[in-house]
């Protein structure tokens, strides 16, 4: 990647937050997240001024994202992108997308997310999912019964309806203090599983 790309992903935030002492736990994941992806993500970095928000911020992710559940980590982070693509959040669209391009193995799919994942071929679970996902997003309080008998009738509990609404919840969030703070992505993250 050329130097003007990485420029343009620096700083990581607009605010003037400087970096806290990392904890303990704070620095062996930083450490780990550096092993297995060789680099920090930024949202971490942007995080850092505050342990206790970084390890709350961490704990909730890996929750969400990373623990058991009914919905595969693809589908969890699809959700994360249609959320994102729907609220323009910069810096959800390019980590995100990236992972689904990852997890997937389809660059297109990844593309096809970021852009309007109406446009992307979806199992029908899958497009319940989103268009239930996005609804919550751009109308929360349209949703009905309706709307979770929709997605009963394409195979997921009610335990999933909680975690996809958990990932939407979680991610329309993170765009807005995205958005907020102009938070950049990482510059590796343009050219992952292309």
């Amino acid at each position: 990647m050329d130097d003007t790309a990485r420029r343009d992903d620096d700083p990581v935030i607009a605010l003037a937050l400087p970096a806290a002492p990392l904890s303990d736990a704070m620095a062996a994941y930083f450490a780990k997240c550096d092993e297995k992806l060789g680099f920090v993500p930024n949202v971490l970095r942007a995080y850092a001024f505050d342990m206790a928000k970084l390890e709350a911020f961490v704990a909730v992710y890996n929750d969400l994202m990373l623990a058991a559940s009914g919905l595969t980590k693809l589908e969890r982070e699809m959700i994360a992108v249609a959320v994102s693509s729907h609220n323009r959040c910069y810096y959800c669209l390019v980590a995100h997308g990236a992972a689904v391009r990852a997890l997937s193995g389809d660059p297109v799919l990844g593309e096809q997310m970021v852009t309007n994942y109406r446009a992307a071929r979806l199992s029908p679970r899958q497009r319940a999912m989103l268009d239930f996902a996005v609804k919550l997003t751009e109308s929360p309080w349209t949703v009905a019964d309706e709307d979770r008998a929709g997605l009963r009738a394409v195979g997921f509990s009610d335990r999933d309806i909680w975690d996809i609404a958990a990932v939407a919840a979680f991610f329309n969030m993170t765009n807005r203090l995205a958005s907020a703070t102009d938070m950049r992505p990482n510059p590796e993250y343009h050219a992952q599983a292309r």
